[in-house]
């Protein structure tokens, strides 16, 4: 049997469905899981690509099994798997070879193999993958990060097996080391935003307009056809109009309200942190997915407190009209705030990334693919070096059409006691970006009373203190 062009190992949900998608593109793929067991199912349940798959045992069968210079991509589960399997690997490659980790690793564990590796062994890619395991079948979003000699070795397969949104593969090279992981994460702090916003409209017209999951699911069904057009959306109306066969119930119904996150999200945050960029919108998503969690100190505290009452009910097409155009804004907020922080790291680490091209290869494949982002990668286009996206022309105009229905939303929510964290934020973030003159001064001051920390006046140069330090 003829070598393979690309080896992986971990055979996963992601993992096989990644071979498989190698394999239907043409290229012959070495595969190998701990678990040999697996190896045999999924090599038996190839079917008609079962010619194009090579199963291994061992790993020093699954090196032999692929022609050098050796791409190997690793599918296995974040942190110390990584290292193990790096360290197992390397003795058995050469130094011409590649491992390209496309597991959700946190990118500065990739700078760190990345430097280990360099000069030291095979080159080390870093690659996020998008788009759930469908997307790995049929064509994931992939975002690479590494030495871009390497990238040009594996650019072949990786396009091949991209989405394509009109003819166009939703693959590139965003930067050295971490720059695809970081790349990444902060897509998926964006997901976990516009997760939340969508959760909160929908629980908006549940508690408040007091309708049913499939009345829902046929205003998310219409909105998928404007301007919100997007996968997300797509899946809400399909969740909220499928029936539970159990219970008769539509599913969502009887679905428990706790929300799982396997870190992604909280490192988004905390880089955002890190950078000195805010990122309210992604952190009130992150922290409401914690909250979701604590469902006994939730009803304990219902029981002691009660839910305020409603007060002020608005009803009709209006309120809708109004969600419809304060999610379109709540998203408009978590898109700039992280690209705000992409940029921010594309400064710190010398990436130099490509914002107009990230937009384009999110545009399909991955989870937070929509019509939207083909208004950011002609924004960025037009205006490469601009500071926030709200600034772009094209995304000022947006802000400002649906800055009302946004405030209306989010005190609705207020008035009447319905959690809207993200919506919120988003709101917050907007004031306080466009004031000028904002509440800063007050605070310099307290820290220069308690700690002589210092102040800068409009009026004099250099750091000034209070008359209160003693």
């Amino acid at each position: 049997m003829a070598q393979a062009d690309i080896g992986l190992i971990g055979l996963g949900v992601m993992g096989a469905n990644l071979a498989l998608n190698i394999a239907d593109k043409g290229y012959h793929v070495a595969v190998y899981n701990r678990t040999q067991s697996r190896t045999e199912a999924f090599a038996a349940a190839a079917g008609p690509l079962s010619d194009r798959i090579t199963a291994t045992a061992t790993l020093e069968d699954f090196v032999a099994a692929i022609k050098p210079p050796r791409p190997v991509i690793i599918m296995v589960q974040a942190g110390d798997p990584v290292d193990e399997q790096i360290a197992a690997l390397k003795p058995l490659l050469q130094d011409s070879d590649i491992i390209i980790d496309a597991g959700n690793a946190n990118f500065r564990d990739t700078m760190r193999r990345f430097e280990n590796l360099k000069g030291n062994g095979p080159g080390f890619v870093g690659m996020g993958v998008s788009g759930g395991a469908e997307g790995a079948r049929h064509g994931p979003s992939i975002m690479v990060g590494g030495a871009e000699a390497d990238w040009r070795r594996i650019e072949p397969v990786l396009t091949a097996i991209s989405a394509k949104y009109k003819g166009e593969p939703c693959a590139a090279w965003l930067g050295d080391n971490g720059a695809g992981h970081f790349v990444k994460t902060i897509h998926n702090g964006i997901e976990y935003a516009d997760m939340q916003m969508i959760a909160e409209v929908y629980g908006v017209m549940r508690d408040h307009l007091n309708m049913d999951a499939v009345s829902i699911a046929s205003v998310f069904s219409v909105w998928a056809s404007g301007p919100l057009d997007s996968y997300l959306i797509d899946i809400t109306a399909e969740v909220l109009k499928t029936h539970d066969l159990a219970s008769g119930k539509p599913l969502v119904d009887v679905i428990v309200d706790a929300a799982g996150q396997k870190g992604t999200g909280r490192w988004s945050v905390i880089e955002s942190q890190m950078m000195g960029v805010p990122a309210t919108a992604i952190e009130a998503a992150v922290a409401a997915r914690s909250l979701s969690a604590m469902r006994g100190e939730r009803a304990a505290a219902e029981h002691r407190f009660g839910l305020p009452a409603i007060v002020d009910r608005r009803e009709g097409q209006a309120v809708i009209d109004d969600l419809e155009q304060a999610l379109l804004a709540g998203k408009i907020a978590a898109y700039a705030q992280g690209f705000a922080v992409m940029a921010a790291a594309s400064k710190e680490f010398d990436w130099n990334l490509p914002m107009a091209t990230i937009a384009r290869i999110w545009r399909a494949g991955c989870i937070i693919r929509s019509r939207f982002l083909d208004e950011i990668a002609a924004a960025f286009s037009e205006t490469p070096d601009v500071d926030n996206l709200a600034m772009t022309p094209a995304f000022s105009a947006m802000l400002e059409a649906t800055d009302r229905p946004l405030r209306r939303v989010v005190s609705d929510a207020v008035i009447n006691g319905l959690p809207a964290p993200a919506l919120s934020n988003a709101v917050s973030y907007f004031d306080t970006y466009r004031r000028a003159r904002g509440t800063a001064n007050l605070i310099q001051a307290q820290r220069d009373f308690f700690g002589s920390h210092g102040f800068e006046r409009f009026d004099a140069d250099g750091e000034q203190h209070g008359p209160w330090g003693g």
